[in-house]
């Protein structure tokens, strides 16, 4: 499913009277907001869907595939989204 599915799916459910112009500025307008929520380190947490959220990885040894040498990965942050127990009844 792209952004565009998703902008067509918005935009039957909200009903007749809201353009598809109009439902990609509110799916943009909520991408955006969690963005900025994850850039600033806080969770996102939607009911019946899911968590978003930022975790740490530490730094640790890695092998480069090709020549076997060891190299080390930095730490960083990996955004990461944890399902609901309901999203998960409803995929599996």
């Amino acid at each position: 499913m792209t952004k565009a599915d998703l902008v067509e799916d918005v935009m039957e459910a909200i009903g007749p009277g809201v353009t598809k112009k109009d439902c990609a500025l509110i799916l943009d307008g909520f991408l955006n907001a969690a963005k900025r929520g994850l850039e600033k380190g806080e969770s996102i947490e939607i009911r019946g869907f899911g968590t978003l959220a930022v975790r740490k990885r530490k730094s640790r040894l890695a092998r480069n595939p090709r020549t076997g040498e060891a190299v080390r990965v930095p730490a960083r942050k990996v955004p990461v989204f944890k399902p609901s127990k309901h999203l998960k009844s409803c995929v599996g």
